[in-house]
């Protein structure tokens, strides 16, 4: 049975794109049928850090208004064959997306036989977000470990236990899921961001998984490939943890540590 993620956050610039790209392409390195797609209608960033930017030729409002089919849409993505790319409109305004359209759009993609399908929200609480969110199963709530970020992430759970379809009819909540980015050990430690404990204690919801703050993240954007491709980097790794706990296996929780340097390293700066 299919299930809908939304990758969401209340505040812009956390990381949910670069997280969505991942996240994806993980379970469908796992063997998983997975589509991704861009509901940040205008802006549209997803195809650039999927390394897919120059093959758009219809996008997610083609599809909803029937100018194109989701066949025409849909773009294989270069490394997973089991991975596949829904991108948004640049040249539309974000009220082109209708309840009804995204509905049968994914419709149709569970009909296709995806297992996963994962919705790229635009920050905030405007009408992209509201509808990226509306049908989803599942939630990952992406959060720097910063105040108003996770101000802003508290007030997002909120209207998806307000709003999202399941919160409507009255049936199984939403499941969320909390994904903390950009994290740094050292600056936890010297009280310059909150801890993931911290973090966790305000939003109340299951930890997913601590990406750590890494330049990986930036190469990675600018060579259109997603971070879980750089294989042997911390960044890869942390999100190789993230799609194993979703998909139910243990894994322990990494990189939240500070290790002092050495004296050599102190001295030196030996490496």
């Amino acid at each position: 049975m299919a299930r809908i993620i939304v990758v969401t956050s209340g505040k812009g610039g956390v990381g949910k794109t670069t997280s969505s790209a991942s996240f994806s392409t993980g379970l469908a390195m796992r063997g998983h049928k997975t589509v991704v797609i861009d509901f940040d209608v205008g802006l549209r960033n997803l195809d650039l850090i999927m390394g897919c930017e120059r093959r758009v030729v219809y996008d997610l409002i083609n599809v909803i208004n029937k100018e194109a089919s989701l066949n025409q849409a849909l773009i294989k993505d270069k490394h997973c064959d089991n991975l596949f790319i829904l991108p948004a409109s640049q040249t539309r305004d974000k009220d082109a997306l209708s309840e009804d359209g995204v509905e049968a759009v994914l419709a149709d993609l569970i009909a296709m036989g995806f297992e996963f399908i994962i919705c790229d929200s635009p920050a905030g609480i405007e009408h992209g977000a509201l509808m990226a969110l509306t049908f989803a199963d599942e939630a990952l709530i992406v959060t720097n470990p910063e105040v108003s970020s996770v101000r802003d992430s508290d007030r997002i759970l909120g209207i998806i236990q307000a709003k999202s379809r399941r919160a409507q009819s009255g049936g199984e909540p939403v499941k969320e899921h909390l994904l903390i980015t950009r994290y740094s050990p050292k600056r936890v430690e010297n009280g310059e961001m909150l801890s993931y404990t911290d973090v966790q204690e305000i939003l109340r919801i299951p930890l997913m998984g601590i990406i750590p703050e890494s330049e990986q993240v930036l190469h990675a954007s600018n060579q259109g490939n997603p971070a879980i491709h750089f294989k042997g980097t911390d960044v890869a790794e942390a999100y190789e943890d993230v799609v194993a706990r979703f998909l139910g296996e243990q894994r322990p929780l990494r990189f939240t540590d500070y290790e002092k340097p050495g004296l050599l390293k102190r001295l030196f700066g030996a490496k």
